[in-house]
């Protein structure tokens, strides 16, 4: 067996995890450390017999990391050398050794929380910082430190800041491994290329078989499109015979991997087109070539689906790096990047941790299903922040995942069981409960891949349905199907239907009339009621429209699966239309009824209705019979706050009421205050009991405001009421004049100069205290002298008053001596 640099660093690894609970290892690229320290370990005494597990980030990885060291041990796959992986397994009861790949760690961990008969958990690759890779090691450490102290925990990397990572195991051992890699020559592009990825890497290709003479050639593309695409444009350049294109991506068959990642039965030169599959833990064999397209694609939340979806993104220094490294496994090698140096200064020095940009819905429902509430519960490398932390728990609420206490429910339970993202297992098991797993297989496998329609001209209708309809076989005019998103998803719906046991189902069989029922089951969050044509509001109370008009504007309602989350008005980008009767069968549990008993300002009235809300839509709205009197009241008590007191059916008298109560207030502030606005504020204390059996403007004509204004008062009140704001005053001519109490601060008596004659003092009210402002008019009614100090006016401005008056009333009294005069209300007075 060949020597790797990790074999003499082995003897300190064994010391280190036999004399504590865990260790961290940094091993460059080609040290050895993903085949070599698993056999190493396999018979330490600490172990107890016990098997280790090792996660792998990529299950390509994994298969070939697990057969690698079955080789080696000359035994077949499956013996003491096993692996793991989604819908595949090759292990036995006397596996010792298994690879996993992180998804089915988790699933171990929730079935056995102790890992009984694990001895030592490898984190390989763990720079990588998946979701599931972070969730993996938290969940370990608490089986550790709560049920297992015996348990060994190793992360191993390449390029990771070990310091946080051993202070998060307990402050463990690190150890340091060199690599083996040999010179590698860097080829930068000298200028900046508009050109697509493929069309580059084929260029560089053809470059490379040129001008290095032997070696196989590694090509870094972002995708199983890219990698189809630039395959497309190798074999239209009529490459040499010598040479074979080997694509490799984790959805091909075992056997195309095998012949991917091993030397060539012909001796062909072999151009493997790869996504970053190969950047870490495998080798390809024969590779001295390296061309590195820059990009790569990674998990990432978007808010328009709900789900993570793959984006394409920039890579990394370290991912790059890491790729460049490939070159130099065998060899000296050349690494070709599709990038300018001055691109290469600004790459990250690091990718983003998952945990920081992804959905954590996913995450949430692990951890419930864990029997963990709140994340500060677990040690993280990052702790999973807040906000996306609630977001995706209450994603789980609607679902029906979790119940108000953030308890697993048994719909949660068959979540987390299912693996997969919670929106799309809960579509699937609602839809296979219901007769439509086929149907809800298919549009899982549409949602987890880019939109597969292209229209030829113009936008893309919305409706998922011609999606289904396309990819069933049907003939869609002036519409495509991307080929290699077709197959994507074809393979998704396959494997879905395979997980669940279903049997197969011809597409052509496939009912696209349960769209909008099965998108209800995933996204409860986006039923829509149509405001308009092609104007909906969302159960959220957000609005969204459609982009232009077309069959779904008309819907009156829909469930969105993709929005572009952009302004006020989030434009539709997929949904399907669902009848009402399939929303109560998806949503009924969450509707509420209610009875609404409310002004309405159209009407001029009080409408009392029974309405059935899912959210913010109301999906049904009828009169209610016999509403409660209260309530009714109440609500026509809101129509007069709207509107103001002016819809009460006020008379002189009363506004003067309202005006003597706020004249008493003034003087007493004991007194309620009785302005208007005070008024409006005390609606429900003084007129609601007073508008029983009313509904309306009409009706509210009948009610009796002088009992209403005076039940603010107590019994004393409006007995000093009448005494102190009296609404007439007697004048010494015997006429009652009313007080006006227009300014409450300043009660007005206006009243004929000569009725006054005899008095010798202002008249007073209040208790005496405040005089009136006396408004003395002329025999026809004018005003002609405004006083507060009658005395005053008698006996000096009266004379100069009379002078004027008298010459213009020469028929009326005007004595000289107005304190002795008799008052009149007649022209003269009687003798």
């Amino acid at each position: 067996m060949h020597s790797f640099p990790i074999d003499s660093l082995i003897p300190k690894l064994k010391e280190a995890l036999m004399a504590s609970s865990g260790a961290v290892l940094a091993a460059d690229p080609g040290a050895g450390k993903t085949t070599r320290v698993p056999l190493a370990l396999m018979d330490e005494v600490w172990l107890q017999g016990k098997k280790i597990v090792m996660l792998e980030p990529r299950r390509l990885a994994a298969r070939a990391a697990a057969r690698y060291m079955a080789a080696s041990l000359e035994e077949p796959c499956g013996d003491t050398v096993g692996y793991r992986v989604r819908n595949d397994t090759c292990a036995g009861p006397n596996t010792r050794i298994e690879v996993v790949t992180e998804g089915v760690l988790t699933r171990m961990l929730q079935r056995d929380q102790a890992l009984e008969d694990t001895g030592l958990i490898i984190f390989d690759e763990f720079h990588e910082r998946s979701l599931h890779a972070d969730l993996g090691l938290a969940l370990s450490l608490q089986s550790q430190q709560l049920l297992r102290p015996e348990l060994r925990i190793l992360v191993m990397s390449a390029t990771l800041h070990t310091g946080p990572v051993s202070a998060l195991l307990g402050n463990v051992p690190i150890l340091h491994s060199e690599g083996r890699v040999y010179p590698v020559q860097t080829i930068y592009s000298e200028q900046r290329q508009a050109a697509r990825v493929e069309e580059r890497a084929a260029a560089a290709v053809r470059r490379a078989l040129a001008q290095q003479p032997e070696g196989d050639i590694l090509v870094f593309l972002p995708g199983t499109g890219e990698i189809a695409r630039t395959a497309g444009y190798l074999r239209s350049a009529s490459l040499p015979a010598s040479t074979v294109i080997r694509p490799l991506h984790g959805n091909l068959p075992l056997e195309e991997q095998d012949h991917a990642i091993t030397p060539d039965q012909q001796g062909r030169r072999k151009i493997v087109l790869s996504t970053s599959i190969a950047e870490s833990s495998l080798t390809v064999q024969g590779v001295r070539i390296v061309i590195d397209g820059g990009l790569m694609r990674v998990s990432r939340f978007s808010p328009r689906t709900g789900l993570s979806r793959l984006e394409t993104v920039t890579v990394s220094r370290a991912s790059a790096d890491q790729r460049r490294g490939r070159a130099g496994r065998l060899a000296p090698g050349v690494c070709y990047r599709l990038w300018t140096e001055e691109e290469d200064r600004q790459l990250a020095p690091f990718s983003r941790p998952e945990m920081m940009d992804a959905d954590l819905s996913a995450l949430a429902l692990e951890l419930a299903a864990w029997g963990v509430r709140d994340p500060q519960e677990l040690d993280w490398l990052d702790v999973p922040p807040g906000p996306a932390f609630r977001q995706g728990s209450d994603v789980l609420e609607q679902l029906g995942a979790l119940d108000e206490a953030g308890r697993l429910t048994a719909h949660g339970e068959l979540l987390a069981e299912s693996g997969l993202h919670p929106r799309l297992g809960s579509m699937i098991i609602h839809g296979r409960q219901r007769g439509y797993g086929a149907e809800a297989c298919l549009l899982a496998g549409i949602l987890s891949e880019r939109d597969v329609l292209r229209k030829e001209e113009g936008r893309t209708e919305a409706d998922i349905r011609l999606r289904m309809e396309a990819l069933c076989g049907g003939g869609l005019s002036g519409y495509r199907l991307d080929p290699g998103r077709s197959a994507g998803i074809l393979a998704e719906y396959r494997r879905y239907q395979s997980q669940f046991g279903m049997g197969a189902t011809k597409l052509a069989d496939i009912r696209t009339d349960a769209a909008g029922l099965l998108l209800a089951f995933a996204y409860p969050d986006r039923i829509a009621k149509q405001r308009s044509h092609g104007k909906f509001l969302l159960r959220s109370g957000r609005g969204a429209a459609l982009a232009e008009l077309q069959p779904l504007s008309v819907e009156p309602y829909l469930v969105v699966a993709e929005l572009d989350d952009q302004g006020t008005e989030s434009r539709i980008q997929l949904a399907a239309a669902i009848a009402l009767e399939q929303i109560i069968e998806s949503a009924g549990a969450e509707m509420r009824k209610e009875s609404t008993v409310e002004w309405s300002r159209d009407d001029q009235a009080v409408r009392a209705r029974t309405r059935t809300r899912l959210g913010e839509l109301v999906l049904e709205e009828k009169p209610l019979a016999r509403p409660d009197a209260q309530l009714v009241a109440s609500a026509l008590a809101d129509g007069i706050r709207q509107h103001g007191l002016v819809l009460l059916p006020w008379t002189k008298p009363l506004r003067q009421l309202q005006q003597r109560l706020e004249f008493m207030h003034g003087q007493d502030a004991r007194w309620p205050g009785a302005d208007d606005a005070a008024l409006l504020e005390s609606l429900s204390e003084w007129l609601v009991p007073h508008l029983y059996g009313m509904r309306n403007l009409q009706e509210l004509k009948r009610v009796n405001l002088k009992h209403a204004l005076e039940s603010i008062l107590t019994w004393e009140q409006q007995r000093q009421l009448d005494q102190e704001a009296p609404t007439h005053i007697t004048v010494p001519s015997g006429s009652r004049i009313a007080v006006d109490y227009s300014e409450p601060a300043a009660p007005v008596l206006a009243v004929r100069l000569q009725e006054l004659f005899g008095l010798l003092d202002t008249p007073r009210i209040g208790t005496q205290k405040i005089p009136l402002t006396l408004h003395l008019l002329s025999p026809a009614g004018r005003p002609v002298q405004v006083t507060r100090d009658l005395k005053h006016f008698w006996s000096s401005t009266y004379f100069d008053v009379k002078k004027d008056l008298k010459g213009r009333y020469p028929k009326h009294y005007w004595p000289d001596d107005p304190f002795a005069a008799l008052p009149t209300s007649r022209v003269r007075p009687r003798t």
